[in-house]
């Protein structure tokens, strides 16, 4: 039995599922792209290559090995885009939720099932049909859950709208003994330096006390203030709408000193180290392309 534990975001990592980019079918048609960012590269040719991606994650592998972290892959499913499984899936202290994700996608949950088989099923639940709530949007920091949504009427006419208030009313009354607290998030179909797709694209703890984030992905700036009060402003590290583009807030933490981030975000990588952290650097930049970065292509099961 996997013994399920994430209470945050930062504690030292023991057991990860990573993504895969292996046989990641053709460049989509732009009438199935999924979010704005990855329409444009459609448009524009600039679309991620399959090769160019594997390379991406087998680097991102490599950094699990070296801190001798156990990685499960998804099972291979022909011409499918099986990389981003925050989406899929996530855990909050031992408790294994799956996401009712865009019917589309319901063949990656299929693919991490013998993972899903590692864990005792009284911890493995599935919210009803009405709930809508994706990892990423699910932010751990020990008694507080953080939630993006989209609170907005016409929250069903976005694509990128993927955790609506029945998935926040949902996990508060599963975990009854934290601090539940949801984020209106700025929503776009058509322009991606504008469309905050997940709460982790524009907000993240690191450390201990620390957090990335950017103050105009949110609706509200009380959701914003709030935040801030709750960190101090010091300890946040504040990103520009092109770094927010740019996927800046979606890095991964193995250990609370450890953090995964993209070689070219020189301004946060600089920030990181001169804040005490050691950064390891990868590529990654053609994985952005798809509106999803480091935190998106990992689920985490076992933090200590």
């Amino acid at each position: 039995m996997l013994p399920l534990n994430v209470k945050n975001e930062t504690s030292r990592l023991r057991a990860v599922v990573l993504g895969t980019a292996l046989n990641n079918g053709p460049t989509p048609t732009i009438e199935e792209a999924y979010d704005p960012k990855s329409l444009e590269h459609i448009i524009a040719g600039t679309y991620p290559v399959e090769a160019d991606m594997i390379r991406e994650m087998d680097a991102f592998n490599a950094v699990f090995q070296k801190y001798n972290i156990t990685v499960f892959r998804p099972e291979i499913i022909d011409n499918y885009n099986q990389i981003f499984v925050r989406d899929i899936g996530f855990v909050i202290d031992d408790i294994f939720i799956k996401a009712n994700i865009l019917p589309d996608r319901e063949r990656e949950l299929d693919a991490i099932q013998y993972v899903i088989d590692q864990i005792d099923p009284l911890k493995v639940l599935r919210p009803p049909e009405e709930v809508h709530i994706e990892g990423g949007d699910v932010i751990l920091w020990n008694d507080y859950i953080f939630i993006g949504t989209y609170k907005g009427s016409d929250y069903k006419d976005y694509i990128t709208a993927r955790t609506n208030m029945q998935g926040v009313n949902y996990i508060k009354a599963l975990f009854p003994n934290k601090i539940v607290k949801e984020f209106d998030l700025v929503k776009s179909k058509i322009e991606a330096r504008d469309n905050a797709l997940h709460l982790d694209c524009c907000f993240q703890p690191i450390g201990n006390d620390k957090g990335i984030i950017y103050k105009s992905g949110f609706r509200e700036e009380a959701d914003y203030r709030y935040l801030v009060s709750l960190f101090g402003k010091e300890n946040l590290f504040h990103i520009s709408r092109e770094e927010m583009y740019n996927m800046n807030s979606n890095v991964f933490s193995i250990a609370p000193n450890v953090v995964v981030s993209e070689q070219n975000f020189t301004r946060l990588n600089d920030w990181l180290r001169s804040s005490g952290f050691t950064v390891e650097e990868i590529p990654y930049a053609e994985i952005a392309k798809q509106e999803g970065l480091l935190r998106c292509s990992t689920l985490p099961l076992i933090r200590e």
